[in-house]
């Protein structure tokens, strides 16, 4: 079992401003408040490729810091949604350059347990559940939980 530096378990939980991901993380918040554990509310990016691996950090530095800027407003957008103005301390916020899924993957290495959304803003439409849940599901190093839409 994973522990954090306070010696409970660790969630880790896939963000990326979708109402999925919102749901994963209010579902992470709730476990969490049942268990004792902390949260890490993850948010990945990278370089759009055509085909193939992730490219190493090429982006130019203005670029990468527009992004991230961006990314870390979308991910406090969804803590906001999830826990009100005060995000509690046992909630970390993390955004990381690199494939949501690997990132996430790599993630669970450490981790009690990995939350993610049943498809988040890459999904094609009728997709039955997004290709980074599927390749979580099938790779964390963890248990995995994949939440649903609220309807």
């Amino acid at each position: 079992m994973a522990r954090d530096d306070s010696g409970g378990p660790r969630v880790v939980v896939g963000v990326d401003g979708s109402v999925e991901s919102v749901e994963a993380l209010r579902w992470a918040a709730d476990y969490a408040a049942a268990t004792g554990a902390t949260v890490d509310a993850v948010m990945a990016w990278h370089a759009p490729t055509a085909v193939g691996v992730v490219p190493p950090r090429i982006t130019p530095q203005m670029i990468t810091d527009e992004v991230r800027t961006n990314m870390l407003e979308e991910l406090d957008k969804s803590l906001v949604a999830v826990f009100g103005p005060a995000t509690p301390p046992s909630v970390q916020a993390q955004v990381t350059y690199g494939h949501p899924a690997e990132v996430l993957i790599e993630e669970s290495r450490h981790a009690d347990l990995l939350v993610v959304g049943y498809r988040g803003h890459g999904a094609f439409a009728g997709m039955l559940t997004g290709s980074v849940s599927m390749h979580c599901v099938s790779n964390a190093h963890c248990s995995v939980v994949v939440v649903r839409r609220a309807s």
